[in-house]
């Protein structure tokens, strides 16, 4: 599922596209993604409207738009696990798994997600208990000791709720305790204050590290390719390897630490895999 730092790329791709640009019309063709919403609904509120800003809140992408009263509205979307959002010209067949199309003149903007776990939605309210922003002010090594503190969770699993920290999911949890040589299995409140500074430190340094490495392929892109579903490849057309081959622990279970050359390790945590080495992380 895409993390912070795959949709803080998309968002920054989308934001200069969309910004002015007017809806002419908007045509669902997968009404599960926008429920409790209507077609009807969606098409009432965004015709007519025009996109202000495109930014992001933890995993979700808010697009505020201007409507012709100057009444403001916000359009929250969420890739869930394999969505993707791109423009292509109105000429262009839609593909097969295009769930929403909104048409902007010469250009669609498509939602297209193969197994329709996201969500295109006019209710925000999905946003309005997140915790803070891993780059924000109130993220504080303070704030993350105050909030662990009344956990019995291991930490991996803590790192996963959203009304602690915004947009971490499994991947870059596994890869920040790695950063910060914490074991997943620790119980979050047995955290001492050196261990909560490091994860502080490494939490953001993990996610700035995966935003920096970008993208190298247009993210409208649309292929048959599997591998044409990601849409972040490197920091630049002569990056050699795309940021999944920079993880060093996710997905590695067998391979060598890039630290201490032991095999790391697969577990399962709430139904969810953990990788990690049992040496640097006892």
């Amino acid at each position: 599922m895409p993390e912070l730092p795959e949709v803080e790329i998309l968002v920054r791709h989308l934001a200069p596209l969309l910004s002015g640009k007017r809806i002419h019309s908007v045509q669902v063709r997968r009404a599960r993604v926008i429920r409790p919403g209507s077609e009807s609904a969606l098409n009432r509120a965004l015709t007519g409207s025009t996109f202000t800003t495109t930014t992001r809140r933890g995993k979700y992408i808010l697009f505020n738009l201007r409507q012709p009263n100057r009444k403001s509205v916000t359009l929250v979307g969420h890739l869930g696990m394999t969505g993707r959002m791109y423009l292509a010209p109105s000429a262009q067949t839609l593909p097969k798994h295009a769930a929403v199309v909104i048409n902007l003149g010469k250009y669609n903007l498509i939602f297209e997600d193969t197994r329709y776990f996201g969500r295109l939605i006019l209710d925000d309210s999905s946003i309005e208990h997140l915790g803070p922003e891993p780059f924000g002010r109130d993220f504080t090594p303070r704030h993350l000791a105050s909030a662990l503190s009344r956990s019995n969770q291991s930490i991996k699993i803590k790192l996963l709720d959203q009304s602690l920290v915004a947009g971490i999911g499994n991947i870059y949890a596994s890869e920040s305790l790695f950063d910060a040589k914490i074991s997943p299995l620790l119980p979050a409140k047995n955290l001492n204050p050196r261990q909560i500074r490091h994860l502080h430190r490494s939490i953001r340094k993990v996610l700035q590290r995966a935003i920096r490495f970008g993208s190298t392929v247009p993210l409208d892109y649309s292929g048959k390719s599997p591998r044409n579903r990601l849409f972040y490849y490197g920091s630049s057309e002569k990056a050699r390897r795309h940021h999944a081959e920079r993880l060093l622990v996710y997905d590695r279970a067998g391979k060598p630490c890039p630290r201490c050359a032991t095999p790391i390790r697969r577990i399962v945590q709430a139904a969810r895999s953990t990788f990690f080495c049992p040496h640097c992380q006892k």
